[in-house]
């Protein structure tokens, strides 16, 4: 249940972090201007519509936050993992030098955990989740 005292301060702090006006931010998310006003003064509980809403026009608005304050603002950014380069192998197209005198090497695995892939455990769900927001589900 949404604390409406605590959801107005935070929806305020949504506010003064983007440094809108109500009147601004009710414009921005195509809100009625007075809606934003009962909210802010803890009259009324936010609709799924408005919260949708905040959501969609600030990604930066962690859902669990705005609701119940667990989380945080503006979301933390997901640390950019570096992609493993591919290894190339050079081919040498010199008659003279011949194939069985340079070393065949297998390639590291990529991931290796004798935990997990020794598990009986299979994978239940996939969840990406993407910069602006937005996120992708792959069920098992």
């Amino acid at each position: 249940m949404v604390n409406t005292s605590d959801f107005a301060k935070r929806l305020q702090k949504v506010l003064d972090y983007y440094g809108v006006s109500a009147t601004a931010f009710s414009e921005e998310i195509e809100f009625n201007r007075s809606t934003i006003s009962h909210l802010l003064s803890g009259r009324n509980k936010p609709s799924l519509e408005f919260v949708l809403k905040v959501l969609q026009k600030y990604p930066e608005v962690e859902l669990y936050w705005l609701l119940n304050g667990k989380g945080s603002f503006p979301k933390s950014t997901i640390p950019q993992i570096e992609k493993p380069k591919p290894a190339q192998e050079t081919i040498s197209f010199d008659s003279n030098s011949s194939s069985d005198s340079t070393p065949k090497t297998t390639p590291p695995p990529i991931f290796s955990d004798p935990k997990i892939s020794h598990s009986e455990k299979g994978i239940e769900r996939i969840v990406i989740f993407y910069n602006d927001g937005t996120f992708k589900v792959y069920e098992n």
